[in-house]
């Protein structure tokens, strides 16, 4: 994985987020567009892997790959973070279709929620064949939770009798209260980094690790430490009693020239 230094889009950072918006609508219409996979292990058994994660990459012109670190702040809040949503879902979907073993997350805004667009990829994905939905996870960040949390509690109940699981992504480091936790019913916490760096060694990050654990079991949901780095830490997480473990320590994101 390229981190897009040296990049045309990366030089853009520096000139605005027009500039960035500008960049990405071409990689859009162009159609450099990919999803990078990472593993998420079990934990007690990392041999295993329980799902990947597609994470949405853009290339740019030259072929070097942009994270979406680069640019995803910057378009999210415009109708062009709705497109690099639908690129995501189209290519996660044939990539569920494709290989019948895969169970695979994807990221999605909130706001893509109401997009016609968005929904039409998603229903018109789940036709294609049946039980699709059981190997699909859609992962929601917990700021993009709450600028529409109805309607999310909407579409989280239409899609639940198809199979789909729904993952808070990077618990901790949002705004997310309690009520809306408990109303959106997440069938899965992914912790945010900075709980897992250095917790073999770090009191706080222990602490905070274990208080998400205690939550995600009243609850009922499944819990994913993000950011493992070391050894160290993914024993210290397995012990604690974290499903599953997801960083570099496992594999970084990976993309397919061909696709997965």
């Amino acid at each position: 994985m390229e981190d897009g230094l040296g990049s045309p889009l990366s030089a853009a950072l520096a000139e605005g987020e027009g500039r960035i918006l500008d960049r990405v609508a071409d990689a859009v219409r162009e159609r450099r567009l990919r999803l990078a996979y990472q593993p998420v292990v079990v934990a007690r058994s990392p041999q295993r892997i329980g799902f990947h994660e597609g994470l949405i990459r853009l290339l740019d012109p030259g072929g070097q790959v942009i994270p979406a670190r680069d640019f995803i702040r910057a378009v999210e809040p415009h109708a062009l973070g709705r497109d690099i949503d639908c690129a995501a879902l189209a290519i996660g979907l044939d990539a569920l279709v494709r290989h019948p073993d895969l169970r695979l997350s994807i990221n999605m805004s909130a706001r893509s929620v109401g997009w016609p667009r968005w929904l039409r990829l998603l229903r018109a994905g789940l036709a294609r064949e049946a039980g699709l939905g059981e190997r699909l996870i859609l992962e929601i960040s917990e700021a993009s939770a709450m600028t529409v949390p109805e309607l999310l509690a909407g579409l989280m109940a239409e899609l639940r009798p198809k199979g789909i699981a729904f993952a808070l992504d990077g618990f901790g480091a949002g705004p997310i209260t309690l009520r809306h936790f408990r109303d959106l019913h997440f069938d899965m916490m992914k912790i945010d980094a900075g709980f897992t760096r250095g917790v073999a060694g770090q009191a706080d990050n222990q602490v905070m690790m274990s208080a998400c654990l205690a939550l995600a079991r009243e609850f009922d949901m499944l819990t994913v430490a993000q950011g493992v780095e070391t050894a160290a830490e993914a024993q210290w997480l397995a012990a604690l009693g974290v499903d599953c473990l997801q960083g570099h320590h496992f594999g970084v994101p990976k993309l397919y020239p061909h696709g997965l």
